[in-house]
C-alpha cells in the first residue's frame, strides 16, 4: 500500500457506482482429499485431484472423528495434507476479482497429529497466510473448523496458484486443507481519500481496487444471521448478528422495514449485499433527548500493523424526506463523517428504500490498547434534523495487504481454559480442572459455529478478541429438535454433547452432589430432580438428573442438549455439561443463586422485589428471547416461557432457562411448525392451541402472562379465586379494557409507578396477549417498550429526588410533564447493584424451573 506512513490514518471512501445488474458469478468448490459430493445446502463440490499437479507429494486422508457440528461430511470429513510444498493451479478470466475461501477441520487424521500443523498459504505473489495453524485457531476461537475468506485482486494471469507450505520454523509438520471455494465476484472496492489529511496533490488518495483483502467480520446489523444460501451474486457469504460487538450498555433499538417496501439498488451492485440487510436496521430509538448523551458503537479486535476498510451499509426505511435525521461516524475516535458533511442517509441515496454504503480506512498499529477498530455513530446537532437519531443496516470489515503484498496475521492466543485441554480436546478427559469447553456448530458452506467468545465478550464489557466475522457467528443454530426418545437415546445424548460440552463421569456427579442426597434437591419436574452441587474447583452448579422411568426426561434432556450446548447469551442459562454413565444422565448448568423469578413476586419466601427491579428483570429475560427468535440460523422457539423459567443469578441478570420443549429448524421458515401442543396452562397461546401451529408469536404471547405476573403478584392460574379471576391473562384484559387495571396490581406499587411507566408497561403485556398472533409485537419490540418503560420511570424517580432535595412539599405534587422526552441514558448497571442493599441472607436459593411445577 502507498501512502501509509502515518501513526493514524481514518479514511472516508467513496464507493464505486456500478448499474444494479446482478452478476453472473462463476463458481468452483473443491473437496480436498476426496471424491467429492453434494454439502447439506445441495451445492456440488468436486475431486480436487485435476488441479493439483502430478508430481506433487501429498496424502488423502479421511477425519477420525465427525464433530456434532459439523452439517455436512463434505469438505470437512476428508482433507489432503502436504508435507512439502505443493501447488493448486486454476483457470481464471485475466481481469478478473476472485473471492477464495478456505476450510479447515483440524480433526483426527490417523498418524498425523494436526497440533504440529504450521503452514504457509500464498495465491501468486500474494501471501495469505503464514505459520498458520488452523488447530491453534480453532482452539481459541473454541469452535471445530474455521474458514478464512479473500479477495484477490484483478490480475492480467489466467492462472492462480495456490501454493501450501510447510512451516520452515517448525520440524515435522505439514500443511493442510479440506475444502477451496473459488468465485468470480465484481470488484466492489474504489478509490478511497483520508479524512484528517487532506492533501490538494492526491497523497490522501488509496485505490481498494486493485488491492488483495481479507474479510475479518460481515454483520447484518439489526437483523439476524444470513446464511451463504440467502447471499446475493452467487458469493455464498455469510452475514452474522451483531449484538457480540456492541460496545457499552447501550445497543439501541433493531427495526424492521415495511414487508411491501421495494428495495431500489439504483446506486450499487446488487452483489454489494443481500436485501434482508438493507430491511433491518439498529438505531439510537426514539427520545431525541436521549439519543444525545451516547453513541452506538461497536468494536472488533484485529490484527496490528495493517489498514482496514470499513465498509457501512445503509438504507433509509422509515423517511421519505432529507433532513429527518443525519449523524456523525467516527472510526477509531477519527470523524469519518460530521460537521456540514454529517450522513444523511435519504439524501446520499436520494430515495426511501435505496441502499448505499460508503467506506473508510484505518491504519492499526501494534500496541495493547490499539489492535481494535471502533466505529461509532450519533446524532448530527450540527444539521438540525427532525430526529436526532443514528442507524446502521450492515458492516464489513476489510484487511487490505501490505507493501509486500502479505494479508498473513499471527495466530490468536489460546486461552488459559483451553491449554489445559490441549492434550485431549475432543474426548475432554475427566479431570478435576473447573472450566468450561464450548463447541462449534455450524452450516456447511460457511462458519455457522458456537462460539465461547460470548462469554468473553460479556465479561470483557462486549470487547472482541480475535474474532473473524466469516469464523465466528453470534451462536447460530441448525437442525430440527431431536425429541424421539428410544432405547438409544443415552448414545444419542452423548453423540449430540461430545465436543459440545465437558463430559463428567457418575463419580464427579455423585461427589458434587454428596451421593445425590435429597438435602441438595432444589426442585423437581418430569424429567427427575435437581440439586445443587460442587463441582471440582469450588464452582457451585446445578444439576439436572434424569429419571430413568421418566420417557420426558429423555425427550428432554436430548433437546436440552441439542439447544443448549450450541447457545452462549448473557441472558440464558449457560450448560457446562453432562453425565451419561452407569445408566444415569444428567445435565450440569451455572448455578443461579437467586432462585427463579416466581419466588420473589409472590408466595415468596425472599425480599420483595421493587418495580423497578422487577422491570428490568422483564427487560433481561425479553432480550434472551428476542435473541432466541432472531440471533440464530434459524428461529428458536422457547414454548414454555413463564416466571419459574426466567431464573436470577447472584447478581440478578435475568437468565432464561429449560429448552427441553424448545423448537428450531428450517420448517420455521415457512413462519410456523405444526407440532403436538405442549407448554404449562395459564401461558399457553390460545391460537397455538387451536390451530397447533407453532410460531414466535406463541413466546410472546407467554411473555405477556409474566408480564402481568410482575405487575400483579399473582400467578397465571389461580383455581381459587372466581372463576373470572382464575385466568391472570384474562382476567388483566378484562380490567384493562375497563379502565380499573390499578386495581389489581400489586397494592404495594400503587403510587410509586410513574403513570407513564404503568401505560406504556400495560399497552405491550395487553398487545401481548393479543388472540391472534399477527397482532401481538414482536420480541424485539417487545424489548424496546420495556426500555422505554424503565426510562420513564427512572425519569420520575429522578425528579422526585431532585424535588426532595429541594425541600418542595405534597405527596400529591403531580409530575412535570415538560419533562417526558427528557430521559436520561440507562445506567447500564445489573440489577444487582440496585437490589444488594435490600437482599436479605438467605442465600438457599433455587435453580429449578419447576420448583412450583405447574402442567405442560
Amino acid at each position: 500500500m502507498k501512502n501509509m506512513n502515518y501513526s493514524v490514518i481514518s479514511v472516508v471512501g467513496f464507493s464505486l457506482i456500478f448499474n444494479a445488474v446482478l452478476v453472473s458469478t462463476q463458481s468452483l468448490a473443491i473437496d480436498c482429499g476426496a471424491k467429492g459430493g453434494k454439502d447439506e445446502d445441495g451445492r456440488t463440490w468436486v475431486e480436487d485431484a485435476k488441479y493439483l499437479s502430478k508430481s506433487e507429494n501429498s496424502v488423502q486422508i479421511q477425519a477420525g472423528y465427525q464433530d456434532p457440528s459439523l452439517l455436512s461430511t463434505v469438505p470437512y470429513m476428508s482433507a489432503r495434507i502436504f508435507p512439502s510444498p505443493a501447488t493448486y493451479k486454476f483457470s481464471i478470466q485475466a481481469k478478473q476479482r476472485y473471492l477464495v475461501r478456505f476450510h479447515f477441520y483440524p480433526s483426527t487424521y490417523q498418524s498425523f497429529n494436526v497440533s504440529k500443523s504450521f503452514f504457509e498459504v500464498t495465491a501468486g505473489a500474494v501471501k495469505l497466510m503464514s505459520n498458520f495453524s488452523a488447530s491453534i485457531t480453532c482452539q481459541a476461537l473454541t469452535q471445530a473448523y474455521v474458514i478464512k475468506e479473500y479477495s484477490l485482486a484483478p490480475s492480467e494471469s489466467e492462472t492462480l496458484e495456490i501454493t501450501f507450505t510447510p512451516s520452515a520454523n517448525h520440524s515435522d509438520t505439514f500443511a493442510f486443507v479440506n475444502g477451496i471455494e473459488l468465485i468470480e465476484m465484481p470488484n466492489l472496492f474504489g478509490m478511497m481519500k483520508m479524512v484528517g489529511y487532506d492533501n490538494p496533490l492526491g497523497a490522501n488518495l488509496v485505490d481498494a481496487s486493485s488491492e488483495n483483502l481479507e474479510t475479518m467480520f460481515r454483520l447484518n446489523v439489526g437483523g439476524q444471521s444470513i446464511p451463504p444460501g440467502k447471499d446475493v451474486g452467487g458469493l455464498l457469504r455469510s452475514w452474522f448478528y451483531d449484538e457480540p460487538y456492541i460496545f457499552g450498555a447501550t445497543i439501541g433499538v433493531t427495526l424492521q422495514a415495511d414487508k411491501n417496501l421495494q428495495i431500489d439498488y439504483r446506486n450499487i451492485s446488487k452483489s454489494s449485499a443481500p436485501e434482508d440487510v438493507y430491511r433491518s436496521s439498529r438505531s439510537m430509538g426514539r427520545d431525541s433527548d436521549m439519543n444525545l448523551k451516547f453513541n452506538l458503537t461497536w468494536e472488533f479486535h484485529v490484527d496490528p500493523n495493517f489498514t482496514y476498510i470499513v465498509r457501512l451499509h445503509f438504507c433509509e426505511f422509515l423517511y421519505d424526506k432529507p433532513n429527518m435525521r443525519a449523524s456523525n461516524i467516527y472510526i477509531n475516535n477519527e470523524t469519518a463523517q460530521g460537521g456540514e458533511e454529517s450522513a444523511d442517509i435519504y439524501v446520499w441515496a436520494n430515495g426511501k428504500g435505496v441502499p448505499v454504503y460508503r467506506d473508510y480506512a484505518v491504519l492499526v498499529n501494534d500496541g495493547p490498547d490499539d489492535e481494535n477498530v471502533k466505529v461509532q455513530l450519533n446524532p448530527s446537532t450540527l444539521l438540525k434534523p427532525q430526529y436526532y437519531d443514528a442507524f446502521l443496516n450492515g458492516l464489513e470489515i476489510f484487511k487490505l495487504n501490505d507493501e509486500k503484498k502479505s494479508l498473513a496475521g499471527k495466530n490468536p492466543d489460546p486461552s488459559a481454559m483451553m491449554i489445559r485441554t490441549e492434550n485431549d480436546p475432543r474426548s475432554f478427559s475427566k479431570t478435576g480442572d473447573d472450566y468450561v469447553v464450548v463447541g462449534a456448530t455450524g452450516g456447511a458452506a460457511a462458519a455457522f459455529v458456537v462460539v465461547a467468545l460470548v462469554v468473553f465478550f460479556y465479561t470483557k464489557k462486549r470487547k472482541v478478541d480475535g474474532v473473524e466475522s466469516h469464523t465466528a457467528s453470534w451462536l447460530p443454530v441448525y437442525g430440527n429438535s431431536h425429541v424421539g426418545g428410544s432405547k438409544s437415546s443415552s448414545n444419542h445424548l452423548a453423540s449430540l454433547a461430545q465436543g459440545l460440552c465437558r463430559h463428567f463421569s457418575l463419580a464427579e456427579m455423585k461427589q458434587a452432589t454428596k451421593n445425590f442426597d435429597e438435602s441438595n434437591v432444589i426442585g423437581v419436574g418430569g424429567f427427575g430432580k435437581v440439586y445443587k452441587g460442587v463441582i471440582s474447583g469450588g464452582t457451585h452448579v446445578a444439576i439436572k438428573r434424569s429419571n430413568p422411568s421418566s420417557e420426558q426426561g429423555i425427550n428432554e434432556f436430548q433437546t436440552e442438549i441439542e439447544m443448549l450446548s450450541k447457545l452462549r447469551h448473557k441472558h440464558l442459562v449457560s450448560l457446562i455439561g453432562f453425565c451419561e454413565d452407569g445408566g444415569e444422565m444428567c445435565l450440569v448448568y451455572d448455578y443461579m443463586a437467586r432462585g427463579t423469578f416466581r419466588e420473589h413476586i409472590y408466595n415468596n419466601k425472599k425480599t420483595n422485589l421493587s418495580w423497578k427491579q422487577r422491570l428490568e428483570i422483564c427487560i433481561g429475560a425479553a432480550r434472551g428471547l428476542h435473541y432466541l427468535h432472531t440471533g440464530a440460523k434459524y428461529t428458536i422457539i422457547h414454548r414454555d416461557v413463564k416466571t419459574t423459567n426466567i431464573l436470577l443469578d447472584e447478581k440478578w441478570v435475568a437468565k432464561v432457562s429449560d429448552f427441553g420443549l424448545s423448537k428450531t429448524g428450517p420448517d420455521m421458515n415457512q413462519g410456523h411448525v405444526s407440532t403436538v401442543v405442549k407448554g404449562s396452562f395459564g401461558y399457553l397461546d390460545p391460537e397455538y392451541f387451536r390451530r397447533q401451529q407453532l410460531t414466535e408469536k406463541s413466546d410472546v404471547y407467554s411473555f405477556g402472562v409474566v408480564l402481568f405476573e410482575a405487575l400483579c403478584s399473582r400467578p397465571a392460574l389461580n383455581p381459587s379465586l372466581p372463576k373470572e379471576q382464575v385466568s391472570l391473562a384474562d382476567w388483566a384484559l378484562s380490567c384493562h379494557k375497563k379502565g380499573v387495571l390499578e386495581d389489581i396490581i400489586d397494592p404495594d406499587f400503587k403510587g410509586k409507578i410513574d403513570p407513564e411507566c404503568l401505560q406504556k408497561f400495560a399497552e405491550t403485556a395487553v398487545k401481548c396477549l393479543s388472540d391472534q398472533g399477527i397482532e401481538r409485537p414482536h420480541m424485539g419490540d417487545v424489548l424496546w417498550n420495556l426500555e422505554y418503560a424503565l426510562q420513564l420511570q427512572e425519569t420520575a424517580d429522578g425528579m422526585k429526588s431532585r424535588l426532595n432535595l429541594a425541600g418542595e412539599q405534597g405527596s400529591n405534587h403531580s409530575r412535570d410533564d415538560s419533562s417526558v422526552g427528557h430521559r436520561r441514558e440507562p445506567s447500564g448497571r445489573s440489577v444487582g447493584n440496585e437490589l444488594e442493599l435490600n437482599e436479605g441472607k438467605d442465600e438457599s436459593a433455587i435453580f429449578s424451573q419447576l420448583a412450583n411445577p405447574t402442567g405442560r
